[in-house]
């Protein structure tokens, strides 16, 4: 019986190595699929809050993580009773912008020293192309003592999960598979394809796989980049970019993209790997690092503005008493690691400016973990020189001007709408100086 048959008929188990964000999810839809899913993560922490019931990433919920089949364990030789292996661990960048393997390595050993004969490796985390078969393959050969390609397989799948995404789930997205051989690639299509209702697309080889990945996230930032740059441009020029949008949005091929902070795991990081690769080959990117420049500037391009509205208001900049509502990388998301507000808060500190911070949505405890900030509730906010509405959550959708107009002190109201959520005109006939990107 092959593999793929032996775990539909849970004679063979599935392992999930890392439960974030990406990796939980996965490993809760195949045990919703009745398949037998060992979720394994380094994080005791995590494990136990997940035995518990309790989803920190909002992204299955409480009750689906207290109803799961999936066995939640931190020991890694429980990574044994597996043969099909899904490796979803994050691959940031280091302060220097270069790829940081540091995760994926360090789980390709911890796999490799649980590796069994006759099993199948897929890695989910972001890579340029090589990375599966040059890095982790190795890794794992050392590690098992076995042969790939002999003793074990190995194939690559990148995640497509939009974190805080209610529509596009793994299940709806079209997933990318790819296998070092065909046996292989058609094992791990028909697995993933228990998962998938969008259906599989069949890559030609791991590292076609790979590329598509980081071109995909890589095409995005550019986009908004060249978004970001337009509103620097219109607002020198006092035009709304917001309302440009609008109407150039009315042609049939206008691509709707929208200025905003790049943050988060993927649009800001995968770039990076991109264009390292194309370093070591000699080829020094053009377009992708001067996308990527400009959107890694556009915190400091808000603070600035903060400022010089602050000052057209004739408020005092130093000890002036700002508001940040929003502190994730993106709306309706806990998750706080490498958000750009931060850099709003950073550079605000350079013009002696300590901003208070509101966010029900985020994780509280990571974002003091992280960068030793603490979240004040939006009812203990008053008497604010500027609030800046940077994360669209939902849970700001209620702000109406009556609630607004309670954050304020005396004097003009400075409003910046990152996002666009409120009404200009409204907000300016009520006397605020409103800004937005």
């Amino acid at each position: 019986m092959i593999l793929y048959e032996k775990i539909k008929e849970r004679e063979e188990s599935l392992s999930l190595v890392g439960l974030g964000y990406v990796g939980m999810p996965i490993a809760v839809e195949f045990a919703k699929r009745g398949i037998k899913v060992v979720g394994f993560d380094v994080n005791a922490t995590k494990i136990e809050t997940y035995k518990s019931g309790v989803d920190p990433t909002n992204e299955v919920g409480d009750e689906e993580i207290k109803n799961t089949t999936v066995e939640f364990t931190s020991n890694e030789e429980d990574l044994k009773r597996a043969k099909f292996h899904i490796v979803a661990v994050p691959t940031p960048v280091n302060d220097d912008h270069t790829p940081d393997l540091s995760p994926v390595e360090g789980a390709s050993r911890i796999l490799g020293r649980n590796l069994t004969k006759g099993s199948i490796v897929v890695f989910e985390s972001t890579v340029y192309p090589g990375v599966t078969e040059d890095v982790c393959v190795p890794i794992l050969e050392k590690e098992s003592g076995l042969k790939c390609g002999e003793d074990f397989k190995i194939g690559y799948s990148p995640e497509r999960i939009n974190p805080g995404d209610k529509v596009h789930r793994l299940n709806t997205i079209t997933k990318i598979v790819s296998g070092m051989d065909e046996e292989t690639l058609d094992t791990i299509a028909k697995v993933y394809e228990i998962v998938v209702d969008a259906g599989v697309h069949r890559a030609e080889s791991i590292k076609v796989a790979e590329a598509a990945k980081v071109i995909e996230n890589s095409q995005r930032d550019i986009n908004i980049a060249f978004m970001n740059e337009l509103s620097i441009i219109f607002n020198k020029m006092g035009i709304d970019t917001q309302a440009v949008l609008k109407a150039a949005g009315t042609k049939w091929n206008f691509l709707k993209f929208y200025p905003g902070l790049v943050g988060g795991h993927c649009i800001g990081v995968d770039p990076y790997y991109l264009t390292y690769k194309a370093e070591e080959l000699g080829y020094h990117s053009q377009i992708i690092l001067s996308g990527r420049r400009i959107n890694d500037d556009m915190g400091k391009y808000v603070a600035e503005n903060v400022v010089k509205n602050l000052i057209k208001a004739d408020k005092t900049v130093r000890g002036a008493r700002v508001a940040i509502l929003g502190f994730t990388f993106k709306e309706n998301c806990p998750d706080t690691r490498n958000t750009k507000i931060i850099d709003i808060v950073k550079e605000l500190r350079e013009y002696g400016i300590e901003p208070v911070i509101a966010d029900p949505t985020a994780d509280a405890t990571e974002a003091k973990r992280l960068y030793n900030v603490e979240f004040v509730a939006l009812e203990s906010i008053k008497d604010m020189d500027a609030v800046v509405l940077a994360v669209a959550h939902e849970a700001f959708a209620g702000l109406t001007m009556e609630k607004m107009n309670q954050f304020f002190g005396a004097g003009k109201k400075v409003l910046l709408d990152l996002k666009g959520l409120l009404n200009r005109n409204e907000y300016e006939q009520a006397g605020y100086s409103y800004w937005r990107l």
